[in-house]
């Protein structure tokens, strides 16, 4: 085993992505109508649609293009929301629910009609997204979802046994559902091929030049970075789950939750041509997610929860290793040569949620492990609001920022929360998991 192959490090997706486009760190004093703190994919695509629209902006990135977690997630294009309409009813009225439900739904077309519109090279593949079952009960919720989908004329399609296995190559699912609107992109490529498009469209990319203060001036705000100044009528806060101390309120809303992933070699060609052969996206029913997909050279690319922290050693992947094994029993000594994680923003209702905490400042955070359709859909109706269209007219509703009650100890009740949710799957009848023929 390579030094490489025992050491957690940067994502699979660096391999075929393109450059970053250069952008310097922001140095002096600046004066925008727009201030977007975050360069990831939300933040971009919103800078993309002020700039399209005339509007002067200015993008903020504490790092690299790419280096949050956009550039590290598992690049899968999901549509919908978690809950269904008459959920979403409950959370926010009828209107706004259906409302939010179909935006929702459509989100994955929409990313990637703005993918082709903007030549975004990002290894964009629109093959489906496929949501597994491993037990009856996860089945009998995508007859639900199916039906959902049919009478909103989405094109999604129940999978029985035999049709998720032809699928995925795997023997581990009972069945299963599939939105061919869903697919799969580089998201580090994306989230570059973003910036190089917003700095075409007449936006100001800033990298290396985080934001470590914010403050209201007048009729409009001030950012200070470490070696520059932004004024700015209106601000953007597209940071998820690094929000920091710019918005104390905003950043006790969320729990940055860890999730990981491991890629393999390029597979062979004799697995290949089975695993995933319909090149389509997976994600399951299981309380602990468990999401697995493969990039434009065949390397499978496995994910799921992390630990508390960071990753620092092989060892915190061994639930991506364990769900490799189980998933495909025959590839168990294919060498994996990237590990890596992001930290994904969960608010305590799973839903995704937009705020104006303040005059002028704008923020979005939430998710909710459904960032690449989300954020490039919802990115462009975000401007829109910053821009002077009524915020009402958003796919869901501007709510009050609502801190989580004693969110200091978030890694204990974190932690306690995912044991209790393996603990769950674990008392599900999953089916035995029987390896396919090699």
């Amino acid at each position: 085993m390579s030094a490489k192959d025992r050491r957690p490090g940067e994502p699979v997706w660096a391999v075929t992505a393109p450059a970053a486009p250069r952008t310097p760190s922001l140095q002096g004093r600046i004066d925008t109508a727009v201030a977007v703190i975050g360069g990831g994919i939300l933040g971009l695509s919103t800078a993309l649609a002020l700039a399209r629209n005339g509007i002067d902006t200015i993008v903020l990135e504490a790092g690299n293009v790419g280096a949050g977690a956009s550039g590290a997630s598992g690049g899968q294009v999901i549509p919908g929301l978690r809950f269904d309409p008459a959920d979403l009813a409950r959370v926010w009225g009828a209107a706004v629910g259906q409302r939010a439900w179909r935006f929702g739904m459509d989100t994955a077309e929409a990313a990637f009609a703005l993918i082709r519109t903007e030549g975004l090279d990002c290894d964009a593949r629109q093959a489906g997204w496929i949501q597994a079952a491993d037990t009856e009960t996860g089945l009998a919720e995508a007859r639900r979802r199916v039906a959902l989908c049919a009478n909103a004329g989405q094109d999604a399609v129940l999978l029985d046994r035999d049709a998720i296995v032809a699928a995925t190559g795997s023997a581990a699912y009972v069945g299963g559902w599939l939105h061919r609107g869903g697919g799969t992109v580089n998201p580090l490529a994306l989230t570059r091929a973003l910036a190089r498009a917003a700095l075409s469209a007449g936006a100001r990319v800033h990298t290396n030049s985080p934001a470590v203060s914010l403050a209201r001036v007048g009729g409009g705000w001030a950012i200070s970075t470490p070696s520059g100044h932004v004024g700015a009528a209106s601000v953007l806060l597209a940071t998820n789950a690094l929000t920091g101390a710019l918005c104390p309120d905003l950043a006790r809303a969320i729990l940055p939750v860890w999730s990981f992933q491991i890629a393999t070699v390029p597979l062979p060609e004799r697995h290949r041509a089975r695993v995933l052969a319909s090149g389509a996206c997976v994600s399951d029913t299981r309380r602990v997610l468990r999401y697995f997909r493969t990039d434009r050279d065949g390397r499978l690319v496995v994910g799921g929860k992390g630990t508390a922290s960071p990753p620092r050693r092989a060892s915190q992947f061994a639930l991506q290793h364990e769900t490799l094994r189980r998933l495909y029993p025959e590839l168990a000594d294919v060498p994996v040569t990237h590990r890596w994680g992001g930290q994904v923003a969960i608010l305590p209702g799973r839903l995704p949620s937009a705020h104006q905490p303040a005059p002028g400042l704008w923020a979005t955070i939430g998710c909710n492990g459904k960032g690449v359709a989300w954020c490039l859909a919802f990115g462009a109706r975000m401007a829109e609001a910053i821009a002077g269209a009524d915020p009402g007219a958003l796919p869901i509703p501007l709510t009050p920022v609502a801190p989580i009650p004693f969110h200091g100890l978030r890694r204990l009740y974190t932690g306690a929360a995912g044991a209790w949710l393996r603990l769950r799957d674990r008392l599900d009848r999953p089916i035995g998991r029987t390896a396919l023929p090699s």
